[in-house]
């Protein structure tokens, strides 16, 4: 399942090489956590929040063919303030 999100996220933003995505399991539950830059986000999340909608339409779907619940969350990645590190 990371393959697909990792391959439609990838194609939506303009740095995919800095999308990371977790997932985190709790029985049946999986949550897939996708990372992205603070200036894709809105790229992933679109007018009105149809983009990350049609995203977790998609992997609930092909989730319910393994019998498993799938959620997905969108989290801007914290910038890192080149000032504080040594």
């Amino acid at each position: 399942m990371v393959e697909l999100v990792r391959y439609i996220v990838g194609r939506l933003v303009d740095h995919p090489e800095s999308v990371e995505i977790k997932t985190e399991s709790d029985g049946d539950n999986e949550t897939i956590t996708i990372y992205v830059e603070k200036d894709d986000a809105g790229k992933i999340i679109g007018k009105q929040g149809r983009i990350a909608t049609a995203i977790r339409t998609v992997v609930r779907a092909a989730g319910s063919k393994s019998g498993k619940k799938y959620s997905v969350e969108i989290v801007d990645k914290p910038e890192v303030d080149a000032s504080v590190q040594e």
